[in-house]
């Protein structure tokens, strides 16, 4: 990502969390522009371009605030109004493209040792991350502010691998995800360090379609056992791979957006940012 693609990320992110943080008072395009220190116009065509739609129309499909509203318009429930506030559609993209395998019970206990593993860096819509990959797939994709920082938690996860820079096929396919046309995306694989339950909990993530949202207790209901909700909480705080395993699309049964290892702005902007991808396609 160069220096003008993350200033533009964090504008946008500073823009999203203004509108959440003040939904009530229904800020203008001129208000948020202004908080982000740039022109109207300019706003709305960055905004646009980053996001694929309109900042008004960005708003609904983020704002659990919005979905609220609609409790007394629908009629509905809190958690089916926070569910539906995404987008409709049945489209399951991770079940057709990203397939899970956990690592040997050796691999696990040993800390990855005869792990090959190489690691790049990458930019984004959502910022600059790392992914890094064994020879069977993905085995970890995370946001970072600093290189040193991302090599150091990488390290900490697979403290027996051979760890080593190098951009291969299996990142740049993980990457393509981040792309606007998903129509050709290759077949991405996850190699993944990870308990039986956290495992289950992690696949059971890629089922939630894009444009949809889940809770806690729904996950919990799903790996079969509905009281889990907060060891399932636990096990999504333990995602290893960002956006790929899609925790961002769990929410709180309340409605809340609730919390998110990389920050809830990133949540909600991709929460956003794939709504409006899919409104898109339709």
């Amino acid at each position: 990502m160069n220096e003008q693609q993350g200033l533009n990320y964090q504008r946008i992110a500073e823009a999203i969390e203004y509108i959440r943080d003040n939904f009530r008072e229904q800020p203008s395009l001129e208000e948020v522009a202004a908080k982000v220190h740039v022109s109207p116009f300019h706003f709305q065509r960055l905004f646009s371009e980053w996001a694929g739609t309109t900042p008004k129309k960005f708003l609904q499909y983020i704002s659990l605030e919005h979905a609220r509203k609609l409790l007394t318009e629908q009629r509905a429930t809190l958690f089916d109004t926070a569910f539906d506030t995404g987008l409709s559609g049945t489209g399951r993209l991770h079940d057709l493209f990203i397939s899970l395998e956990g690592m040997t019970p050796a691999e696990y206990k040993n800390g990855g040792k005869n792990l090959s593993i190489h690691y790049s860096y990458a930019a984004s819509p959502f910022g600059r991350l790392m992914v890094a990959s064994t020879e069977k797939g993905i085995c970890y994709m995370a946001f970072h502010e600093e290189d040193a920082t991302a090599v150091s938690h990488l390290r900490h996860k697979f403290p027996n691998a051979v760890i080593y820079q190098r951009e291969d096929l299996m990142q740049q396919n993980a990457l393509s995800i981040f792309q606007h046309d998903w129509s050709k995306l290759p077949n991405i694989k996850l190699h993944l360090k990870g308990t039986p339950f956290q495992l289950k909990v992690w696949e059971t993530l890629l089922k939630i379609p894009v444009g949809r949202l889940s809770t806690y207790g729904r996950i919990a209901a799903q790996v079969g056992n509905p009281n889990a909700s907060r060891a399932v909480g636990t096990a999504i705080g333990s995602n290893p791979v960002a956006f790929l395993i899609p925790c961002h699309r769990v929410i709180q049964s309340t409605g809340h957006i609730g919390g998110y290892m990389w920050g809830s702005t990133r949540k909600s902007a991709m929460i956003g940012w794939e709504s409006a991808k899919k409104m898109s396609d339709q």
